[in-house]
């Protein structure tokens, strides 16, 4: 049976953010999410795939999750993508500030692509779909491709996102998490950190044992 979609799952950085490589097996076209860091072992395993990155994909501004955009632009020569109101609200310098306060790491340069809400980007013969998920900052996102469900710090296997940092906001989030678990229970999600029982989980587990679902949502 022909493979649909290669997904590669790395832990990087200090902050052990889940970086994701997506790959069209047909044409080795790309993504990769969420560079937190340790760009030369990504590079490798780019290179090792033979894929050919189109798009870096940000699920949202915070610095942990993008401190490899920069470097990995200049090897790669491929746009950063970003949901143009995180891009925007994270460009206000009174916002770079507080952020800073509470990660302890500078912001990301402007993305050279702004993404929307339902946006659809082609990636050989995958689609990458932007679903806006707000909550753990304005502009924060989920990709889904192909089943694949990549979530971020929007969803975790058993939690979800803060939302007490600066553009947090608990209702807004659980909003959103209404909106995911719209898709169908097999749909594969890959959270922004390994903080649960497991590094992936499905929408239908998160809706039997996921407290933000079971009790906010479902009760």
């Amino acid at each position: 049976m022909t493979q649909h979609v290669i997904v590669k799952q790395i832990p990087v950085g200090s902050f052990q953010v889940m970086t994701y490589l997506v790959v069209c097996p047909q044409t080795r076209e790309s993504v990769i999410i969420d560079p937190a860091g340790d760009e030369e072992e990504l590079f490798a395993l780019i290179q090792s795939e033979e894929a050919r990155i189109k798009y870096i994909l940000n699920t949202h501004a915070h610095a942990d999750h993008t401190l490899g955009n920069a470097k990995l632009k200049h090897l790669l020569s491929a746009p950063v993508c970003m949901h143009e109101t995180d891009d925007q609200f994270f460009s206000d310098r009174s916002i770079q500030e507080m952020s800073l306060k509470e990660l302890g790491l500078p912001g990301p340069d402007s993305a050279d692509i702004r993404l929307k809400d339902k946006d659809v980007l082609k990636v050989g013969m995958l689609g990458v779909e932007v679903i806006h998920t707000p909550g753990h900052t304005p502009g924060s996102v989920c990709y889904l491709i192909h089943w694949h469900l990549f979530t971020c710090d929007t969803l975790f296997v058993g939690a979800a996102g803060r939302t007490d940092l600066i553009g947090g906001s608990l209702e807004t989030l659980i909003e959103s998490l209404e909106k995911l678990i719209g898709l169908p229970k097999e749909t594969v999600v890959w959270p922004g950190h390994d903080y649960g029982t497991s590094p992936s989980s499905t929408i239908g587990r998160e809706m039997e044992e996921n407290p933000y679902i079971t009790d906010f949502i479902l009760d």
